[in-house]
């Protein structure tokens, strides 16, 4: 669950969501994905769960400074 495997296609199949949204947590230090020696981005299954609580606190009216600075987001 923990080792970070996964491409951002398969997370965004797994999730819903496009790049571009898990980019955007990724920019803003929500989530925080490896490289792999290729330079392409590596994700966990937690990192999938968290990236899914994520969006659901964002469309509850959350911002993503308010996740970051609390800890309101699980899985770190």
């Amino acid at each position: 669950m923990h080792e970070k495997v996964m491409s951002i296609g398969t997370v965004c199949d797994l999730t819903g969501l496009t790049e571009r949204q898990i980019r955007y947590y990724e920019e803003k230090q929500l989530i925080f994905p490896v490289r792999s020696k290729g330079g392409a981005h590596k994700y966990s299954f937690d990192d999938v769960e968290k990236v899914k609580e994520i969006h659901s606190k964002l469309r509850d009216g959350f911002h993503t400074f308010e996740l970051r600075k609390s800890g309101k987001v699980c899985c770190e």
